[in-house]
């Protein structure tokens, strides 16, 4: 079995997004400087024996021409080089998107669902409570500005068959699917045992390596605090129990010392 950490681009971002209260006021210093930060939009291929799945679809490549609106081009606008567009990712992999079956969405938000238009023809895994939660978010009404993060479009794609997710699982020999809610009511990490040992990919659980050690640290989304916080113990009960090394989210200094495509883990 292989890993491949395929790189999408980047975001930036006010740091408070990401880690709350980065940046407070203080009776001595009320006014204080942003901390405006880069955040790297992976998804991940797993070439099993089974075939492939991959986690996440990264951001829509017209995100910044008119996909996204306007307030979320300004909170979190999207750099990607055309060798980092999703196909070109999995093609440096020796596959074309037709050749992916599986697709697992850690959630729906605009970053990690926003090329579920090219899988049209697979089985797609989502979390059934944010599912329920993009829906009702983009039907309420046509204003795009109170959709949240999630994109109408998107929201709108028929694939082969979605399949709603409310438990942990193992989706293929190696390769468990666990729940990890409260960045999102519903949010889908994965755990893959790999030869050389066990990664956890928690996604949106977890932003940053400082949103887990030395202590665990809110972020400036969460749609419920106290299921984020437990999903945090549940990451750190696996990775002690397997002695695994976790792939944070949207680390931007974590990832210059990870192996991105053409590399691979085994």
């Amino acid at each position: 079995m292989k890993l491949y950490v395929l790189r999408t681009g980047y975001l930036e971002t006010d740091k408070n997004n990401v880690v709350a209260c980065s940046t407070i006021g203080t009776r001595q210093q009320p006014v204080v400087e942003s901390k405006w930060i880069k955040l790297p939009v992976m998804a991940f291929l797993i070439e099993t024996d089974e075939g492939y799945i991959l986690f996440d679809t990264g951001c829509h490549a017209d995100a910044m021409n008119g996909h996204w609106p306007t307030w979320l081009q300004n909170v979190y606008p999207l750099h990607q080089t055309e060798k980092e567009k999703l196909e070109n990712q999995i093609k440096l992999c020796g596959i074309a998107p037709t050749d992916i079956q599986t697709v697992v969405l850690s959630h729906l938000h605009m970053d990690h669902a926003g090329n579920i238009h090219q899988f049209t023809h697979a089985d797609v895994y989502v979390p059934k409570e944010d599912f329920i939660e993009a829906q009702l978010n983009v039907r309420k009404c046509p204003d795009v500005n109170r959709h949240g993060a999630y994109i109408k479009s998107e929201m709108d794609v028929s694939v082969k068959e979605y399949h709603f997710v409310d438990e942990d699982f193992e989706l293929a020999p190696g390769v468990e699917v666990i729940r990890l809610p409260g960045h999102t009511p519903g949010l889908l990490g994965l755990v893959v045992h790999l030869k050389g040992g066990t990664v956890i990919l928690p996604q949106d659980c977890l932003y940053l390596q400082e949103n887990y050690e030395p202590t665990p640290k809110g972020s400036g989304i969460m749609y419920d605090n106290m299921a984020y916080f437990k999903s945090i113990e549940k990451v750190r009960r696996l990775q002690k129990k397997y002695n695994a090394r976790i792939l944070y989210a949207h680390d931007y200094e974590f990832y210059k010392t990870v192996k991105c495509t053409p590399d691979y883990y085994e």
